[in-house]
């Protein structure tokens, strides 16, 4: 069965896209920018821009009733492929053992001019 997930915790959606949705126990949320849920913000730098993503990846897998553990893929698009070792340092403090599979592109441009967007795959 499918399910909406949202979190208000989490910046609302810029488009018609749900922030993630759950079909037979798989989480698949939406890439998620470093947006301040509350005010709208970015942070500026690479590291606070990751730790942002992650952090509203974090809200919406807690909506669903998981964490980061349950986390099995990522994608990860930078603006700047010379950002990939400062993302990852920050990307290992949030999956400190077991990490997830993950692939990591550069991009011609995000939307809000992010610098990093992230999205999940996650199993119960």
């Amino acid at each position: 069965m499918k399910r909406i997930i949202a979190s208000p915790d989490a910046p609302k959606a810029i488009g018609p896209y749900s922030q993630a949705i759950e079909l037979n126990g798989t989480l698949y949320v939406s890439g998620q920018l470093p947006v301040d849920p509350a005010t709208g913000a970015m942070p500026e730098g690479i590291e606070a821009q990751t730790r942002a993503s992650l952090k509203n990846v974090g809200a919406i897998l807690h909506a669903a009733g998981l964490g980061y553990e349950n986390v099995v893929k990522t994608t990860v698009l930078l603006a700047d492929i010379a950002d990939f070792a400062a993302m990852n340092a920050v990307y290992a403090e949030f999956f400190p053992k077991d990490a997830p599979a993950r692939v990591c592109y550069q991009v011609a441009a995000l939307p809000k001019a992010a610098r990093v967007e992230i999205d999940a795959v996650a199993g119960k």
